[in-house]
């Protein structure tokens, strides 16, 4: 008796057709990026800035997107990732990937205590709450221990240097690109694992979740956590850049920026926020002629996207090829 074939594509090859086909548009996007950069040292910094903000976006990603808490305090977790390499390479005079490492693990640490303290606050009430938080981290930098520097912050940053290597500047503008993709398709695959689920159904029925035996709560505290220490890369990546950092660095417009940049993105994929980055980098800082009012622009256009498309260019995108591969199959129909 022969098999039966109920016409159904395998699960394992769509997984792989879903996954080659993010590989391609991945290498397309960063080939893209690299040809516009060119050896241009503006276009450099300006990829350096949009690698920062995908990192600060991505770290607010998990949290906010996936679990519904709208924490403001992603400029003090930037900050901490940066003033740790700071500090470890002035200071120490050790190697500053150790301040990559200590600069995650603070910065994860201070997301607990701070949820912990403001885990029955939502809503406005907790973005309010860390927002004063951010406001209060930078006074600290500028009036508190000596060693941050005070409002002249910290200098002299030893460059980056990889086994002894230290790569030229378009190397490193190579790594962070790379290191951003490398941090979005770990997000996107948090995204979809059991507990990106898990976290999203919390997000979406608390009480459904309770009754399932989830605990919202450690879900959230476990996200902000993981949101934080990827925020701090973004502060040592920026740091590693410029080889110095200030209090005024990471203020509360990088925070207010990062929220709208999965949603001009796409709130659908990871890869929202790196898109929106570099969208929010381009108009704001690389608009011939609208230098002056790059904000305001951008405020227009987050305003077209969310009439137009609430789902971000991916989710445009995604909508624009499926209704193009639809009218192709009625034609072949045909």
């Amino acid at each position: 008796m022969g098999a039966i074939t109920t016409g159904r594509v395998p699960r394992s090859r769509m997984s792989l057709g879903n996954v080659s086909r993010e590989a391609l548009i991945t290498v397309t996007v960063v080939a893209a990026v690299l040809l516009w950069m060119g050896p241009s040292l503006y276009r450099q910094d300006l990829i350096f800035l949009a690698a920062t903000y995908s990192l600060i976006a991505l770290g607010m990603y998990v949290p906010f997107v996936l679990a519904g808490s709208l924490s403001m305090a992603y400029s003090a977790y930037a900050a901490i990732g940066a003033y740790a390499v700071a500090l470890i390479s002035v200071k120490t005079g050790m190697s500053m990937w150790w301040g990559w490492i200590l600069g995650a693990l603070v910065a994860a640490v201070v997301a607990v205590l701070l949820s912990l303290a403001t885990q029955k606050l939502s809503g406005f009430y907790l973005a309010a709450v860390t927002l004063l938080f951010g406001i209060a981290f930078e006074h600290w930098l500028i009036d508190g221990p000596s060693f941050t520097g005070g409002s002249a912050g910290i200098s002299g940053v030893a460059a980056l240097t990889m086994f002894g290597w230290e790569p030229p500047r378009y190397a490193l503008v190579v790594f962070a690109i790379l290191f951003v993709c490398l941090i979005a398709v770990a997000v996107d695959r948090l995204r979809k694992s059991v507990w990106g689920l898990m976290l999203q159904a919390s997000r979406d029925n608390r009480n459904v979740a309770r009754s399932s035996g989830v605990n919202p709560t450690h879900l959230t505290v476990v996200a902000l956590a993981i949101g934080a220490a990827i925020a701090s890369t973004g502060g040592s990546l920026f740091t590693v850049s410029v080889q110095a950092v200030t209090p005024e660095t990471f203020t509360l417009s990088i925070v207010f920026l990062a929220i709208f940049m999965p949603i001009i993105g796409g709130r659908g994929s990871a890869w929202g926020a790196p898109l929106g980055a570099l969208i929010v980098v381009i108009v704001t800082l690389n608009m011939p002629g609208y230098q002056g009012s790059g904000e305001l622009l951008l405020a227009g256009a987050v305003l077209v996207i969310l009439i137009v498309a609430p789902g971000g260019v991916i989710g445009w995108s995604r909508a624009l090829l499926d209704r193009t591969n639809r009218i192709y199959q009625e034609r072949v129909a045909r």
